[in-house]
Protein backbone atom coordinates (compact mmCIF):
# COMPACT_ATOMS: atom_id res chain seq x y z
CA UNK A 1 0.00 0.00 0.00
CA UNK A 2 1.02 3.59 -1.16
CA UNK A 3 2.01 6.14 1.88
CA UNK A 4 -0.67 7.97 -0.01
CA UNK A 5 -3.54 6.09 0.75
CA UNK A 6 -6.55 7.43 3.22
CA UNK A 7 -7.77 5.39 6.24
CA UNK A 8 -10.33 4.44 4.82
CA UNK A 9 -8.53 2.78 1.98
CA UNK A 10 -5.91 1.26 4.40
CA UNK A 11 -9.43 -0.59 6.21
CA UNK A 12 -10.72 -1.90 3.04
CA UNK A 13 -7.33 -3.29 2.28
CA UNK A 14 -6.41 -4.22 5.81
CA UNK A 15 -10.31 -6.06 5.81
CA UNK A 16 -9.07 -7.93 1.79
CA UNK A 17 -6.52 -9.21 3.51
CA UNK A 18 -8.02 -10.52 6.62
CA UNK A 19 -10.47 -11.98 4.58
CA UNK A 20 -7.21 -13.96 2.00
CA UNK A 21 -8.80 -12.61 -0.90
CA UNK A 22 -6.78 -11.88 -4.01
CA UNK A 23 -7.24 -8.66 -5.38
CA UNK A 24 -5.26 -6.19 -8.11
CA UNK A 25 -5.82 -2.28 -6.47
CA UNK A 26 -6.35 0.21 -9.06
CA UNK A 27 -5.93 3.68 -8.21
CA UNK A 28 -7.60 6.13 -11.27
CA UNK A 29 -8.84 9.32 -9.71
CA UNK A 30 -12.47 10.18 -9.72
CA UNK A 31 -13.84 8.93 -12.90
CA UNK A 32 -17.66 10.83 -14.34
CA UNK A 33 -19.36 7.83 -15.96
CA UNK A 34 -19.70 4.23 -15.72
CA UNK A 35 -17.99 3.75 -18.95
CA UNK A 36 -15.24 5.49 -17.67
CA UNK A 37 -15.03 3.72 -14.65
CA UNK A 38 -14.68 0.65 -15.99
CA UNK A 39 -12.14 1.58 -18.31
CA UNK A 40 -10.07 2.92 -15.94
CA UNK A 41 -10.29 -0.24 -13.88
CA UNK A 42 -9.97 -2.60 -16.88
CA UNK A 43 -13.45 -4.57 -16.70
CA UNK A 44 -16.62 -4.53 -18.16
CA UNK A 45 -19.33 -1.77 -17.09
CA UNK A 46 -21.79 -4.59 -15.76
CA UNK A 47 -18.49 -5.65 -13.60
CA UNK A 48 -17.90 -1.94 -11.60
CA UNK A 49 -19.93 -2.98 -8.43
CA UNK A 50 -21.66 -0.41 -6.66
CA UNK A 51 -22.06 -0.78 -3.15
CA UNK A 52 -25.73 0.53 -1.85
CA UNK A 53 -26.28 0.45 1.80
CA UNK A 54 -30.30 0.48 2.45
CA UNK A 55 -31.88 0.57 5.92
CA UNK A 56 -34.13 -1.71 7.29
CA UNK A 57 -35.17 -0.03 10.60
CA UNK A 58 -33.44 1.94 13.02
CA UNK A 59 -30.12 0.93 13.07
CA UNK A 60 -30.11 -1.90 10.88
CA UNK A 61 -28.74 -1.61 7.46
CA UNK A 62 -27.69 -3.70 5.12
CA UNK A 63 -25.24 -3.48 1.74
CA UNK A 64 -26.38 -4.59 -1.56
CA UNK A 65 -23.97 -5.29 -4.20
CA UNK A 66 -25.18 -4.40 -7.37
CA UNK A 67 -23.67 -4.54 -11.02
CA UNK A 68 -22.80 -1.05 -12.85
CA UNK A 69 -25.65 -1.59 -15.47
CA UNK A 70 -28.08 -2.06 -13.02
CA UNK A 71 -30.70 -0.88 -10.25
CA UNK A 72 -32.06 -2.02 -6.91
CA UNK A 73 -35.36 -3.63 -7.59
CA UNK A 74 -36.97 -2.93 -4.53
CA UNK A 75 -40.06 -5.49 -5.22
CA UNK A 76 -37.70 -8.06 -5.35
CA UNK A 77 -35.23 -7.15 -2.37
CA UNK A 78 -38.61 -6.24 -0.10
CA UNK A 79 -39.89 -9.90 -1.51
CA UNK A 80 -36.50 -11.43 -0.27
CA UNK A 81 -36.40 -9.81 2.92
CA UNK A 82 -39.58 -9.96 3.82
CA UNK A 83 -39.92 -6.53 4.85
CA UNK A 84 -41.78 -3.64 2.88
CA UNK A 85 -40.18 -0.83 4.13
CA UNK A 86 -36.71 0.38 3.50
CA UNK A 87 -34.81 3.55 2.77
CA UNK A 88 -31.74 4.48 1.59
CA UNK A 89 -29.98 6.66 4.33
CA UNK A 90 -28.59 10.03 3.79
CA UNK A 91 -24.87 10.61 2.92
CA UNK A 92 -24.22 11.77 6.42
CA UNK A 93 -26.05 8.50 8.14
CA UNK A 94 -24.86 6.32 5.55
CA UNK A 95 -21.33 7.87 6.79
CA UNK A 96 -22.02 6.90 10.15
CA UNK A 97 -23.06 3.61 9.86
CA UNK A 98 -19.63 2.47 7.60
CA UNK A 99 -17.09 5.19 7.99
CA UNK A 100 -16.82 5.17 4.44
CA UNK A 101 -18.49 8.48 2.70
CA UNK A 102 -20.40 8.26 -0.63
CA UNK A 103 -18.72 7.04 -3.54
CA UNK A 104 -15.94 5.22 -1.82
CA UNK A 105 -18.59 2.51 0.03
CA UNK A 106 -17.31 -1.21 0.29
CA UNK A 107 -18.17 -3.77 3.02
CA UNK A 108 -14.73 -4.75 3.57
CA UNK A 109 -13.49 -2.33 6.46
CA UNK A 110 -16.51 -1.20 7.30
CA UNK A 111 -17.18 0.25 10.95
CA UNK A 112 -20.12 -1.96 11.47
CA UNK A 113 -20.41 -5.52 10.08
CA UNK A 114 -24.06 -5.32 8.00
CA UNK A 115 -25.03 -8.51 6.08
CA UNK A 116 -24.46 -8.43 2.64
CA UNK A 117 -26.37 -9.07 -0.66
CA UNK A 118 -24.65 -9.74 -3.78
CA UNK A 119 -26.40 -9.63 -7.56
CA UNK A 120 -26.39 -13.08 -8.82
CA UNK A 121 -25.14 -11.37 -11.99
CA UNK A 122 -22.33 -10.82 -10.38
CA UNK A 123 -21.18 -14.67 -10.01
CA UNK A 124 -18.43 -16.63 -11.72
CA UNK A 125 -17.53 -13.07 -13.14
CA UNK A 126 -14.29 -10.44 -12.55
CA UNK A 127 -15.01 -7.52 -10.50
CA UNK A 128 -14.11 -4.00 -8.78
CA UNK A 129 -15.35 -3.05 -5.97
CA UNK A 130 -14.68 0.78 -4.61
CA UNK A 131 -11.56 0.45 -2.02
CA UNK A 132 -12.36 3.11 0.70
CA UNK A 133 -11.38 6.12 -1.05
CA UNK A 134 -12.06 7.89 -4.07
CA UNK A 135 -10.56 6.86 -7.48
CA UNK A 136 -9.48 3.43 -5.63
CA UNK A 137 -10.94 0.65 -6.56
CA UNK A 138 -10.53 -3.78 -6.20
CA UNK A 139 -10.22 -5.90 -8.55
CA UNK A 140 -10.94 -9.19 -7.76
CA UNK A 141 -12.94 -12.43 -8.13
CA UNK A 142 -17.02 -12.26 -7.49
CA UNK A 143 -17.27 -15.65 -5.95
CA UNK A 144 -14.30 -14.96 -3.36
CA UNK A 145 -15.98 -11.89 -2.70
CA UNK A 146 -19.14 -13.52 -1.90
CA UNK A 147 -17.28 -16.14 0.15
CA UNK A 148 -15.56 -13.65 2.19
CA UNK A 149 -18.75 -11.58 3.11
CA UNK A 150 -21.07 -14.50 3.61
CA UNK A 151 -23.50 -13.07 1.11
CA UNK A 152 -26.78 -13.98 -0.20
CA UNK A 153 -26.79 -14.03 -3.60
CA UNK A 154 -30.04 -13.72 -5.34
CA UNK A 155 -31.69 -11.41 -8.09
CA UNK A 156 -32.26 -8.66 -6.33
CA UNK A 157 -32.16 -5.92 -9.39
CA UNK A 158 -33.29 -4.45 -12.57
CA UNK A 159 -31.65 -3.06 -15.58
CA UNK A 160 -30.41 0.55 -15.35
Amino acid sequence: MSEESTPGEARAVHAMDDAGLTYRLVRHGRVSSLAEAAAARGVEPIDVIKTIVVRRADDDFLYILVPGDRTISWPKLRELLGINRMSLPDAASALEVTGYERGTITPFGSTRAWPVIADQRMSGREVSLGAGAHGVAAVLDADAVVAALSATVADVTDPE
